[in-house]
């Protein structure tokens, strides 16, 4: 079969890899996508961020109109879990015809090609599928493998669930489970222990490192922590020694914790000790540069083969989807530029959000870091407790915080734990990003009465 020449090819069609193939594509270069899903939007729309907030959005309006059945608000309020699983699937589906009239639009000069893609070269890319190997060559290739569940060699690992089970359309687990135990504290175990929690779940997290949210600012963990949950179990230092099959039809999960072993019943055990980058075949023979299982890239999102991009949580430097969009793009303006560094992605400036009830987020340098760098930043803060938007909604715990450089009052970094977090994070994000200083952001008036005109009024604290 004869080799097809395309100007770009994209091996995956996730958030790292469609929106330059759009971009590309509509500038009149042909662009073959290669995925072994089919269909674009990568693991966030398969089973990641979109359907997992889709599930987070039904406990929060649960949880939220239970209390405030003491503010007046009749009647008995119930879940059905497996009708919310069927929301979830609903968007799923919403989305990828949304996806593939988009792609319908641009079929003259984009291709999204089901397959798995390994490299015969910098410029070869040999295609497994259904119907057999095809040969694509061109100009550049952009990476965007994405990223996998990680499992480790845990004993009885196999009978855990992990989000797949959960997230993925026409998930697996359809039915609550009573007792839930989630091996692992990162974002994606504490947010679902959260989910669960509120439909009423009986939760227990393991977390192995000594704090949940392992790696993140201690001070901002320490401020959501309160807020969690507290019938939600949290062990942290517990390393996992064995998952095992109970005479009742459920499981057991043996744990050590200092000098002791204890175990903890569940109905299901739900695995979310992360994700690790899935490398694309090939590349060790380009002499492609990676560290610790990714694959190193600079600001422009090349790598050390000058065609060749990689963009996204295969490159591990911000595995957000979010963050994958925005280096899709730049790298698809570098190939339009020639292959010359034209733009350049800020990781620094990038929005995180912790997805529990209730939420957390930040963006930037924040506290650790900088004390890190020697920088003892000046802090402007604003209660919720103050707030009247948190009143209304009776969430007035937590709080805005801002970090700002000594002197010149540039916003270095924020967050912001409850109220309408992952709302308010965009807005320091920007700030951040365009380095805007206290005296900018005091100036802004927020909208009123919104939990936004708190950035603004913790930022005039400083004058």
């Amino acid at each position: 079969m004869p080799t097809k020449q395309v100007d770009v090819i994209t091996l995956g069609a996730g958030g790292g890899a469609y929106p330059a193939a759009f971009r590309l594509a509509r500038a009149g270069l042909t662009v073959a996508m290669v995925d072994p899903k089919g269909v674009m939007s990568g693991n966030c729309l398969a089973e990641g961020c979109v359907p997992s907030k889709a599930v987070r959005e039904m406990a929060e309006l649960y949880r939220t109109t239970r209390r405030f059945e003491r503010f007046g608000l009749k009647g008995e309020v119930s879940v059905d879990f497996a009708a919310v699983m069927a929301h979830k699937d609903r968007v799923q589906r919403t989305r990828y015809t949304q996806h593939a009239g988009e792609l319908e639009a641009l079929a003259d000069r984009l291709t999204l090609i089901k397959g798995r893609g390994r490299f015969k070269d910098a410029n070869t890319i040999v295609v497994e599928s259904d119907h057999g190997e095809e040969t694509y060559r061109a100009k550049h290739v952009i990476i965007a493998t994405g990223s996998d569940v990680f499992v480790p060699p845990v004993p009885g690992a196999e009978l855990c669930i992990t989000s797949h089970d959960l997230f993925a359309l026409n998930p697996e687990v359809k039915r609550l489970p009573r007792r839930m135990v989630v091996i692992g504290g990162g974002y994606i175990g504490l947010e679902t222990a959260t989910f669960l929690r509120a439909f009423g779940s009986e939760v227990t997290v393991l977390e192995m490192m000594n704090q949940v949210l392992p790696g993140m600012d201690p001070d901002f963990v320490a401020g959501l922590e309160p807020l969690l949950d507290p019938a939600i179990r949290r062990v942290t230092g517990a390393r996992v020694e064995a998952i095992e099959k109970t005479a009742d039809g459920g499981f057991a999960v043996r744990y050590v914790l200092g000098e002791k072993t204890e175990t903890v019943l569940a109905d299901a055990v739900l695995m979310a000790a992360g994700r690790h980058p899935v490398l694309p075949d090939g590349i060790d023979a380009l002499g492609m540069a990676t560290k610790r299982g990714r694959i190193v890239v600079d600001e422009t999102l090349r790598t050390n083969v000058a065609n060749i991009y990689a963009c996204g949580d295969v490159n591990g430097r911000v595995p957000l989807f979010h963050a994958a969009v925005g280096q899709s793009l730049v790298a698809a303006r570098n190939i339009l530029g020639g292959g010359q560094p034209l733009d350049y992605f800020d990781f620094s400036a990038v929005p995180t959000t912790i997805f529990t009830l209730p939420a957390a987020a930040y963006v930037g340098q924040t506290r650790a870091a900088l004390k890190t760098r020697g920088v003892e930043a000046v802090e402007a803060s604003y209660e919720f407790s103050e707030d009247s938007r948190a009143q209304i909604f009776d969430e007035t715990q937590g709080e805005i915080r801002l970090f700002f450089e000594p002197g010149r009052l540039r916003l270095l970094g924020g967050w912001v734990i409850g109220m309408d977090a992952a709302q308010l994070v965009g807005e320091i994000g920007l700030a951040v990003s365009r380095h805007l200083t206290a005296r900018d952001l005091a100036a802004f008036c927020d909208q009123h009465p919104m939990a936004s005109e708190g950035i603004s009024k913790a930022a005039r604290r400083l004058f």
